[in-house]
C-alpha cells in the first residue's frame, strides 16, 4: 500500500509509459523546475517528449529562455512580459515573486516602454519562436492594473506580427477582453491560447479565427468537465498539449511537481476525451506544435 506521508506530496511523480509517437511540450518553465536543463530534457525524451517551448515571463526569464534555446536543439523560446508583470513595472515594484527576479528602477510608462523594447530585441532572435506569454489576467491583477496590462498586450501583438512570430496568450478570467483586443489589433497569423481555459462555445470562436488551443494537466482534474467539453469541440488541427510546469500537474499526481516528462499522462487523457487513438492524437499534436511555432 502506498504511503500517504506529507513528504510524498513533494516527490516527483514516476515516469509514465513512453509515447510511441514523439510530441512537444508547447509551454513549460524549465527555470522554475528542479534539476538541470539537460536532466529535464533527457527525462522528457525518454518518454517521447522530444521538444519543449521554454516560455519567458519577465526580462530575466525571457533572456534566459533565449539563451537556453540557443544552447539546446530541443528547446525553443518565447519571450514576453507576463500580464501581471506590466502593472508591476509601471508601479516600480521591486520584484514580482519570481525566483531570481531583478530589482526594478523607478516605474512609469517609460519603464514599461524600455522593457517592451528589450522584448522586441529578443523577439528578433532566430531561436525565439514566439512572443508570450502575454494577454490579460483579471484574477491576480485588479482594475487598477488593467490599463498597463492592455497596453502591454497590444504592444506584444505588434511585436509578434512584425517579427513573424507566434503569439502565446495568457487568458485568466478575461476571455471577452482578450478576444476583443485580438480583434481590434488583428491577431498574428499564429496565435496560441496557452492553458486554454474557455468553454466549448469559446472553442468555436477560437476555431473560426484559427487560434490554437493548448491544453494542460488541468484537463484531467475532476472538476474540469467544461475544459473536456472544450477539448472535444476543438478541431484536431488546432489542439496542442503543454505542462505549464512546474504547475498544473495532471491527475493522479495533482499537487506534486510537474515537468515535461509528464506530458504523456495528459496526452492519454486527451485522446480518451476526443475518442481517438493515442498515436493518432500524438501525431497531430506534434505537427500542430511545429506549425504553430514555425520550427
Amino acid at each position: 500500500m502506498p504511503s500517504n506521508t506529507p513528504a510524498d506530496k513533494n516527490a516527483a511523480p514516476p515516469l509514465p509509459e513512453p509515447l510511441r509517437v514523439p510530441v512537444a511540450d508547447s509551454h513549460t518553465h524549465l527555470d522554475m523546475q528542479s534539476g538541470t536543463v539537460a536532466e529535464g530534457l533527457a527525462k522528457a525524451a525518454s518518454v517521447g517528449v522530444t521538444t519543449v517551448v521554454q516560455v519567458g515571463c519577465d526580462l530575466a526569464g525571457s533572456r534566459w529562455a533565449a539563451e537556453t534555446a540557443a544552447a539546446y536543439d530541443a528547446v525553443h523560446a518565447t519571450v514576453a512580459l507576463h500580464p501581471n508583470e506590466a502593472p508591476r513595472i509601471v508601479n516600480g515594484d521591486p520584484g514580482g515573486g519570481r525566483p531570481g527576479q531583478e530589482a526594478r528602477a523607478p516605474g512609469g510608462d517609460a519603464a514599461l516602454d524600455d522593457a517592451l523594447a528589450e522584448i522586441d530585441r529578443l523577439a528578433a532572435l532566430p531561436q525565439v519562436k514566439g512572443v508570450g506569454e502575454t494577454g490579460l489576467d483579471h484574477f491576480r491583477t485588479g482594475p487598477e492594473g488593467k490599463e498597463a496590462q492592455e497596453r502591454s498586450f497590444r504592444a506584444h501583438i505588434e511585436i509578434a506580427k512584425r517579427h513573424g512570430k507566434a503569439l502565446v496568450i495568457h487568458d485568466r478570467d478575461a476571455h471577452t477582453d482578450v478576444l476583443r483586443v485580438l480583434e481590434e489589433e488583428g491577431a498574428p497569423e499564429r496565435t496560441v491560447f496557452h492553458c486554454y481555459s474557455g468553454d466549448a462555445e469559446m472553442a468555436g470562436i477560437c476555431a473560426r479565427a484559427g487560434y490554437y488551443m493548448s491544453f494542460a494537466g488541468n484537463v484531467t482534474f475532476k472538476n474540469a468537465q467544461r475544459l473536456r467539453d472544450a477539448l472535444a469541440a476543438a478541431p484536431q488541427e488546432l489542439v496542442l498539449v503543454e505542462t505549464d510546469a512546474p504547475f498544473l500537474t495532471p491527475a493522479p499526481y495533482r499537487g506534486r511537481p510537474n515537468a515535461p516528462y509528464l506530458v504523456p499522462v495528459t496526452v492519454r487523457a486527451m485522446a480518451e476525451v476526443r475518442g481517438v487513438a493515442e498515436d493518432t492524437l500524438a501525431k497531430a499534436l506534434a505537427a500542430n506544435t511545429a506549425r504553430a511555432f514555425g520550427y
